[in-house]
C-alpha cells in the first residue's frame, strides 16, 4: 500500500502549497529501493526521501507539511511517511511538531509518531495531548488515548508511561465519549494499563460505573477482557459473574488427531450454578505454551439453566507464531475456572502445500 500511488499523492500535496517542492525527484527516491522492504522500512525510506525533498528549517517545513493536508487525498499510506517526518526531524521543535501531528492525524493517526516527544519533552508533550482531548475532532481526541497507551502495539515503549497516574485524567475526559472509535482507544488503554497494574485498572472502572454514562459500560467490558482472560477474580464480579461458577457437563472433540492447516472441532454443553453472566473461554496448551480464546457469553435465568456451543478452532499456520506437532489439551473455563479438560494432537501437514 506504500508504493507508486501513495507517494504521489504527498507529492501532489506538498507541490500544491510549495512550488520549490522537487515532485518529480521526490518520487523517484521515494520509489528507489522501495521494493523488498517490509511495511515500517518503507514508511522510513518514504519519509527519508521526504526530508531530503524539504531542505529547511523544521518549522517552515511543518507548515509545509501542515498546509499540504488540505491539498492531497492523504489517507493512512500517503500520510504514514508524513508523520514519520514529523517524529525524526521535529524533536527540537515540540510545538511544531504537535500541530503538524494534530494535523495530519484525522488523515493518518500519529500515534507512533507522538511517541518520541512524549519520551523527550513529558510533561510539556502532555499537557497538550490533554489539550487535544477537549477537540471536537474524533480523530484527536483518539491520539490523545492511543499515543499515550503504556503497551501500544508496534510502538516504542516509553517507560514512564508504565507507571499509572499521569495518562487517567486523559481517559477520565475521554472514558464516556460520543465516538466509539475513540472510546475503542480508552478501552484498549485500559486493558493495557491492566496487564501491569490491574489494581488500578479495576479501580478506574469501578469509579466510572458509579459515575455513570451512556456508554461506560460498553467501554468496561472491552477494558477487562485481558482480566477476563486470565480469569481476574475481581475482574469478573466486576461484569456480574461470580467466579469459578458453572459446570461443563459435556466436552466432546470431533476427531482426536487435527493436521496443521486444519480446524479442530468440538462441543461443549455448560449448566449454570447461579443466576447471571456464563463466561466461557477455551485454551490450547503445550509445553511452554498456553492461549487462550475467547468462547461465548451466556446469560443464565437461575441455576440449572444449561446452553450448548459449538466451536471450530483453525490451526493456519502463521508467521507470526509456531505450531509445532504433537500432543495437546483443550482446556474449558467458565468463569475463570477450567472446568474440563481433553487430550488430542496435533499431526503434520497432509498433503502438499506452499
Amino acid at each position: 500500500m506504500i508504493n507508486a500511488r501513495s507517494v504521489s499523492v504527498l507529492a501532489d500535496g506538498l507541490a500544491a502549497v510549495w512550488a520549490p517542492f522537487p515532485r518529480a525527484r521526490f518520487i523517484a527516491q521515494a520509489l528507489d529501493g522501495l521494493d523488498g522492504l517490509e511495511l515500517k522500512d518503507r514508511v522510513r525510506h518514504v519519509a527519508a526521501a521526504l526530508h531530503e525533498a524539504l531542505p529547511l528549517p523544521y518549522p517552515r517545513a511543518a507548515e509545509i507539511v501542515r498546509e499540504s493536508a488540505s491539498r492531497a487525498a492523504l489517507d493512512m499510506w500517503s500520510g504514514w511517511p508524513a508523520t514519520d517526518h514529523t517524529a525524526v526531524q521535529g524533536l527540537d521543535h515540540l510545538d511544531a511538531a504537535m500541530a503538524t501531528l494534530a494535523v495530519l492525524t484525522p488523515h493518518s493517526s500519529g500515534e507512533f509518531a507522538v511517541r518520541p516527544y512524549l519520551e523527550r519533552y513529558r510533561d510539556d508533550a502532555l499537557k497538550i495531548m490533554y489539550g487535544w482531548a477537549e477537540s471536537p475532532d474524533e480523530h484527536l481526541r483518539r491520539l490523545a488515548s492511543e499515543g499515550s497507551r503504556p503497551r501500544l502495539p508496534w510502538a516504542t515503549r516509553v517507560s514512564w508511561l508504565m507507571a499509572p497516574g499521569p495518562t487517567l485524567p486523559l481517559l477520565d475526559r475521554l472514558r464516556d465519549d460520543p465516538s466509539e472509535y475513540v472510546r475503542r482507544s480508552v478501552a484498549n488503554h485500559v486493558n493495557d494499563l491492566a496487564k501491569d497494574h490491574p489494581e488500578v485498572a479495576l479501580e478506574l472502572l469501578a469509579r466510572w460505573r458509579s459515575g455513570g454514562g451512556s456508554h461506560v459500560e460498553q467501554v468496561l467490558r472491552h477494558a477487562v477482557r485481558g482480566l477476563l482472560r486470565a480469569g481476574h477474580p475481581e475482574a469478573l464480579a466486576l461484569v456480574g459473574a461470580t467466579p469459578g461458577s458453572g459446570a461443563v457437563d459435556v466436552l466432546a472433540l470431533e476427531a482426536d488427531t487435527v493436521a496443521v492447516g486444519e480446524k479442530l472441532g468440538f462441543t461443549v454443553t455448560v449448566t449454570a450454578d447461579a443466576p447471571g453472566p456464563l463466561l466461557l473461554k477455551y485454551a490450547i496448551r503445550r509445553p511452554g505454551s498456553r492461549r487462550v480464546f475467547h468462547l461465548g457469553r451466556r446469560e443464565a435465568s437461575g441455576a440449572g439453566a444449561t446452553f450448548s456451543l459449538r466451536k471450530s478452532h483453525s490451526f493456519r499456520p502463521v508467521t507470526t507464531r509456531d505450531e509445532p506437532p504433537g500432543p495437546r489439551e483443550l482446556d474449558v473455563i467458565v468463569n475463570g475456572r477450567v472446568a474440563a479438560s481433553t487430550a488430542f494432537t496435533l499431526a503434520e501437514r497432509s498433503g502438499p502445500h506452499c
